[in-house]
Order: structure tokens, then C-alpha cells, then sequence
């Protein structure tokens, strides 16, 4: 634990003072190697991405700082925007990139025109985290991508029309967005958003039943006759099918709650009081989600060592006995919390 320690706090100092793009990518290689360590001595799921997350935090927030000096962006007042896995502090060392930013225009100015300025230094940023491991998002999820560049008003009509005037495939690729927190910059701008959020989305019967139509679409691995439903390679997605049912149910009861948290389990422990819900029952979805959590670290450590490229995907068959007994009752987890949410919402 003390060499921990001291490679946490040698790291996040190499970070904050790091000079160029060359010893972040360092400093990346680092997290990783640590984030291996710790996962081999015994450190928990929900800590070790937590602790992951943090430290990407402070890699992200450095390159900022690198790429806003002398660039004309930093007289614009803006807030980087944490999405997806980013957002609810669970990344994995399997992650791309899901970021945005949100901006104060002064004196009326044009969005338009500060959007401009933006931009470029937004790519910069996008192109020196990909240099660091982290891949450019495949759906352009992206601070770079003007769609998700926007003023604060931009942003309460972009989500205004998700939550008021949006089909359930709209929803469906915007459910990550629901997951933002402020990373760098004027955080008072991301509380506003999530203020504001907080305030409309319980109101809406009709965009929760969506979320939760489209989240039922999504159902756990469970067999009827075998203990798993596996694809034609006979693997299974732990990140799809395991992660993501948890994901989604907290984060619709959370909103409708008007929950201010983003991170799945805060979610979940969150909902207790005001859903009255059984203390127990959620204490098992939590173990639930970080055991299929810790499966997907340990098979990302395995991935890594046989220098095959990380993906979600792992055969049930490779697992030992109780492994397996135990991920199978995992997903009955995830199958009682989706009965619930589907009879909440009469999907």
C-alpha cells in the first residue's frame, strides 16, 4: 500500500508539472503500469477506477493547460466537459475519449464566433489525448465536434430536445451526454447545466419511459438451457451486456429521482430513500456491477501481458468454477433490476 501511495503521488506530480506532450505520454504509460499493480495486489474495482479516472483527470486537464497557452481560446470562459465512463469515474484500461465543452458568451457576443476559436484548440487537445492511449471517440463524441461545443443556452436546447421532443433513437445515442461533470475551467457553468437538468428531467414521464425502453433492449446474457447466451465466438461482453444494464437503470431512476450524482454506484445508493427501495436489494446490485467491473479489469491485465488488443469480450468457458457461479448471479442481478425498471415504467 505505501508503494502505492508513492507512486500515486510521484505520478500526479510528474503530471502537474510536466513540461510538454512527450512526459504526459509517460505519465500515461505510468497510469497504466500502476493501475496493473494495483489490480494484482488485491485493490478493489470501485477504487481502482476511481483512482484510474483521477489521474486521467489530471493528464486531461495538464494537456489543456499545454494547448491553451498563447492560443486566443483562453479569453473565452469555458468548462471541459467529462462524458460516458469519464463522467461517471469508471474508466477502465480499455477507454476512449467522450468529452465536450461549454461556453460563456460575454456582452451578447455570437456563439458562433467563440465556437470558431474553440474549435482548433478543442482538436489540439482531442489529437494529444489520442497520443496518450486514448482513442478518438469512433461516434466523434468530441470537445472538437461543433455539435458538442457549445454555449450553455446550446446546450439546455440541445438537451430540452432530447428530453421533450426526442425518439427513442435520439435517446439512445444520447444517453452518455447525461453523465457530464465539469473537468477544467468554469465549473460554474456545468452546475448550471446539471441545476437546470436536475430541475426538467423528473417532470417527463415520457422521456424516462424511453430511456427505459431503450435500456430494456439490452438484457443479460442468461441462458435458459446453457448458463450463458454467448455470440458465434462463444464469448460474452461483459462491458455490453454486464456493465451497461446497471449503467442505464441508475441513471434513469437517478434523474427521475433528480439525483445530482453521476457515478453508477453514488446512483444507486442515491435512489434508496426517495424510491424506497430495499437497502439490501441495491447493496446487491453494487456488488453485482463491481464484480463484472473487476472481471473486466482483470481481463484488460490478461489482454495486456499476451499483447492482444483490449476488448470486452471473454469466453465463460475460461472461468473458473466459482468465477462463473458467481458472474451468472450477477446477471440475475442485473435481470431483477430491469424487471423493476420495467414494471416502473410499464415497458
Amino acid at each position: 500500500f505505501s508503494l502505492q501511495r508513492v507512486g500515486l503521488s510521484q505520478i500526479s506530480t510528474t503530471i502537474r508539472h510536466a513540461p510538454d506532450l512527450s512526459l504526459l505520454k509517460q505519465c500515461a504509460r505510468d497510469i497504466q503500469q500502476l493501475a496493473r499493480n494495483m489490480l494484482a495486489q488485491g485493490v478493489a474495482a470501485e477504487q481502482l477506477t476511481q483512482i484510474i479516472t483521477t489521474l486521467n483527470d489530471l493528464l486531461t486537464t495538464r494537456i489543456i493547460e499545454l494547448e491553451l497557452q498563447g492560443s486566443p481560446a483562453q479569453d473565452i470562459e469555458f468548462c471541459w466537459l467529462a462524458l460516458g465512463s469519464e463522467g461517471r469515474f469508471e474508466q477502465t484500461l480499455n477507454t476512449d475519449q467522450d468529452n465536450g465543452i461549454i461556453f460563456a458568451p460575454r456582452d451578447n457576443a455570437n456563439p458562433a464566433a467563440l465556437r470558431e476559436v474553440l474549435l482548433p484548440f478543442a482538436r489540439r487537445v482531442n489529437l494529444a489525448l489520442a497520443e496518450c492511449g486514448f482513442p478518438l471517440c469512433g461516434g466523434d463524441v468530441m470537445a472538437s465536434n461543433p455539435k458538442w461545443c457549445l454555449s450553455l443556452a446550446e446546450w439546455r436546447d440541445t438537451f430540452d430536445k432530447w428530453i421533450y421532443h426526442g425518439a427513442p433513437m435520439d435517446l439512445l445515442h444520447s444517453t452518455i451526454f447525461f453523465d457530464f461533470r465539469p473537468l477544467y475551467g468554469a465549473a460554474h457553468l456545468g452546475t448550471a447545466l446539471r441545476e437546470w437538468l436536475q430541475d426538467v428531467a423528473p417532470k417527463n414521464s415520457r422521456f424516462l419511459h424511453q430511456l427505459a425502453v431503450n435500456a430494456l433492449r439490452n438484457r443479460p446474457p442468461l441462458g435458459m438451457v446453457r448458463d450463458f447466451v454467448t455470440g458465434e465466438d462463444d464469448t460474452i461482453d461483459l462491458k455490453l451486456n454486464g456493465i451497461t444494464p446497471f449503467v442505464d437503470a441508475a441513471r434513469i431512476y437517478s434523474l427521475a429521482a433528480g439525483g445530482t450524482q453521476t457515478n453508477t454506484l453514488q446512483r444507486l445508493r442515491g435512489i434508496v430513500t426517495p424510491l424506497n427501495l430495499s437497502s439490501r436489494d441495491v447493496d446487491a446490485y453494487c456488488e453485482a456491477f463491481l464484480f463484472i467491473q473487476l472481471l473486466r479489469l482483470r481481463l484488460h491485465h490478461a489482454q495486456n501481458e499476451r499483447g492482444e488488443t483490449l476488448s470486452n469480450r471473454v469466453d465463460p468457458d475460461t472461468l473458473n468454477n466459482l468465477d462463473r457461479r458467481i458472474l451468472k448471479e450477477a446477471f440475475r442481478q442485473a435481470r431483477k433490476l430491469q424487471t423493476k425498471l420495467g414494471l416502473d415504467y410499464q415497458v
